[in-house]
Parts: structure tokens; C-alpha cells; sequence
């Protein structure tokens, strides 16, 4: 993402948001530590929890101007697990969206909604990789604006006219797509 002349980076191995400048200078803008969740059931030998990894895969500037970032998460990939975090330079990152599951990529309209998509809504660990465009209005609801036919989505484009182009079958070679969601 282009901010400024700067390029602000999420770093989804070092679990943070950077910031390099026109002269390439790396900084740090925020760093999204690991948190506790529950083991996945079935595998022997696990504690009853886990610390899992933030994995920052997106961001986006809001309309507030701060910095808002998507989490995929790491292992176990919890369903409901991933979070959009709002960051504002200087502070630390602050849960703005709970509920997620394996966010892929983010994204605000020309009304300062923000639209979540997901990688695999069943989670990575079910193998279905089916994903879900999913809208938080400004009042906080939810709405779905797609999710049948996206298998495995790896980014999406909000055009002036408000449609939504979303890559699908972004993990299988030569089958990708590029589908059209118009504007509602």
C-alpha cells in the first residue's frame, strides 16, 4: 500500500506492520503478538492450548486515516480466530473486528465501510478453501456479499462504481479467475 511515498508492508513472518520510506529505510509500525487459543481436537500430544501467530496478510487506510490490518492467523487457523486490528502509528494495535476466519485481504469502499475476504471461511485445517466476501457496515453488522463459487480467493479490487472484482482458485495453477460482484 502506497501511503505518502512510503510503502507500508505486512510482514506475515515477523507478525508486523513496516513502513519503508522513499529511500527504502525499514521502521516498524506495529508488532501483532501471539495469543493463546485452543487446541485442535484429534491431534495427541497437544497442551490444552496454543500460542498462535498473528500472520498479518493485509492492509488498508481507513477513513480515520489510521492504518487497519488483516490477520490469517497461524496454526491452528482457528475458525472465528482472526482479527482486523486498527493501528495508529506511535500506539498499540487495537481489535477493530473480531470473528474472522483466515483473512486474506482488506479492504474500504468510498463509504468507509471495510470488506473482509477470506481464504478458507471453514478454516485452512478443513480443506475446502471455500471463502467469503464479507462487508461490516458502519453500525457494526455484517453482510455476506459473496461467497458461493469463491474457492480459494487471494485478493479483491472495489472499482468506483462500487463493484468488487475477487480473485478465485488462487492456490491452483492456470485455474484462476477474476469474478465480478456488482455493487449493492
Amino acid at each position: 500500500l502506497v501511503r505518502h511515498r512510503s510503502q507500508l508492508v505486512t510482514d506475515a513472518g515477523g507478525n508486523d506492520l513496516l513502513k519503508v520510506d522513499a529511500r527504502g529505510r525499514v521502521s516498524v509500525l506495529a508488532v501483532f503478538p501471539p495469543r493463546l487459543v485452543p487446541s485442535p481436537p484429534g491431534i495427541p500430544g497437544l497442551p490444552p492450548e496454543l500460542p498462535m501467530q498473528a500472520v498479518p496478510t493485509s492492509v488498508a487506510v481507513g477513513p480515520d486515516g489510521a492504518y487497519y490490518v488483516g490477520q490469517l492467523t497461524g496454526f491452528p487457523f482457528p475458525v472465528g480466530g482472526a482479527r482486523v486490528f486498527r493501528v495508529v502509528p506511535g500506539h498499540r494495535p487495537q481489535v477493530f473486528a473480531r470473528g474472522f476466519t483466515n483473512i486474506i485481504d482488506i479492504a474500504f469502499d468510498r463509504h468507509g465501510r471495510l470488506h473482509v475476504l477470506e481464504i478458507a471461511s471453514d478454516g485452512i485445517l478443513a480443506g475446502t478453501f471455500s471463502g467469503r466476501l464479507v462487508r461490516v457496515n458502519r453500525n457494526g453488522s455484517r453482510t455476506v456479499l459473496a461467497s458461493e463459487g469463491l474457492f480459494a480467493p487471494g485478493g479483491f479490487a472495489i472499482a468506483h462504481d462500487g463493484s468488487i472484482y475477487v480473485t478465485s482458485n488462487s492456490i491452483l495453477a492456470g485455474a484462476g479467475q477474476v469474478l465480478r460482484i456488482p455493487p449493492r
